[in-house]
C-alpha cells in the first residue's frame, strides 16, 4: 500500500506531504494517524530545523473523509472524538514545536484541511487554492482549530461568514484578508522550499520563542505579555546562537546559526 502521509528530507527542512490525491488528501483514521506521527517525528528530530506541509496531487486537503464518517454508522460520535484526537494532535504539536512551519497549500482547502493550510507561520497558497469551511452542509460544526485561526487571522466578523454561510475564498481574497502569507504564481513548491531553507538557516531558538509570544498575545495581558518578552530574550542572550547573532553584527558579517551544520 502507499503511504497516505509521505515525509521526506532535504537537509535541515523535513517535507510532510498528505497522500490520497485520488480522494483529494482527505482525512480518514490511518491518514490522520499518520499525519501526527510525521509531526511527531518531525518535532523529534532535532536536525529538521523546518517543517512544509503541503498535500500531493490537485486539492491540498478535502478535510475528513466523509466516506469514512458513512461507514462509521451509528458509531460516527466515537469515530469523530477518536480522528479528532489524531488531527488535533498534529495541529497543536505543528503550532507549538520549536521550528517554524510552512504551508504550500497546493490546491483547494476545505473542512480540517483549512485548518491545517493556514496553520503555518508562512502559508503560501498556489493560484488554484480556494477555501471553505464546508461545515454546514454536511450538518456538523468545525474543527482542526478553525475557530481558533480564523477570528485571529481575519477577524471574527469575516470568520462568522467564513463559517456560518460556507463561502468559498479564492486564493487572492484570502491573500488580500490575511488568511494566507501570499500567493505563489509559479512553482509553489519551490518557493516553499526557498522559505524554510532560509528559515532553516536562523537562529531556531529565537524563532521558537518568537511564534510562542505571537500565538499567546491573544490572551495576554500587556503586563504578563512584557515580561514573556523579557524572559525569552534575556535567556537567549545565554544560547550559542544569540552569542553568535550579536558577536556577527559587531563584526559586520552573516551569523552562521547553524554550526556549518
Amino acid at each position: 500500500m502507499t503511504a497516505t502521509v509521505l515525509l521526506a528530507r532535504d537537509g535541515a527542512v523535513a517535507t510532510i506531504t498528505l497522500n490520497r490525491p485520488e480522494v483529494g488528501n482527505a482525512l480518514d483514521m490511518p491518514t490522520a494517524r499518520a499525519l501526527m506521527e510525521a509531526v511527531i517525528a518531525c518535532d523529534e528530530d532535532d536536525a529538521v530545523r523546518c517543517v512544509v506541509l503541503t498535500g500531493a496531487g490537485k486539492l491540498f486537503c478535502a478535510g475528513g473523509d466523509v466516506a469514512a464518517f458513512a461507514g462509521a454508522g451509528d458509531q460516527l460520535p466515537a469515530f469523530l472524538k477518536e480522528i479528532t484526537v489524531y488531527v488535533h494532535a498534529a495541529v497543536a504539536r505543528l503550532m507549538r514545536m520549536n521550528k517554524p512551519v510552512v504551508t504550500a497549500i497546493n490546491g483547494s482547502a476545505a473542512g480540517a484541511g483549512v485548518g491545517l493550510a493556514i496553520l503555518g507561520d508562512v502559508a503560501l497558497a498556489g493560484p488554484r487554492a480556494q477555501f471553505a469551511l464546508a461545515y454546514g452542509a454536511i450538518g456538523l460544526s468545525p474543527d482542526g482549530g478553525a475557530t481558533w485561526l480564523l477570528p485571529r487571522l481575519i477577524g471574527l466578523r469575516r470568520a462568522q461568514e467564513l463559517c456560518l454561510r460556507n463561502r468559498r475564498v479564492t486564493a487572492e481574497e484570502a491573500a488580500a484578508m490575511g488568511l494566507v502569507t501570499r500567493v505563489v504564481e509559479d512553482d509553489l513548491m519551490a518557493e516553499a522550499m526557498t522559505v524554510a531553507q532560509d528559515l532553516a538557516r536562523s537562529a531556531t531558538p529565537a524563532l521558537a520563542v518568537t511564534r510562542r509570544l505571537l500565538l499567546d498575545s491573544a490572551v495576554t495581558s500587556l503586563e504578563a505579555q512584557l515580561d514573556a518578552e523579557s524572559r525569552g530574550i534575556a535567556a537567549l542572550a545565554r544560547t550559542a546562537e544569540g552569542k553568535e547573532g550579536v558577536a556577527a553584527f559587531l563584526e559586520k558579517r552573516a551569523p552562521d546559526f547553524t554550526g556549518g551544520k
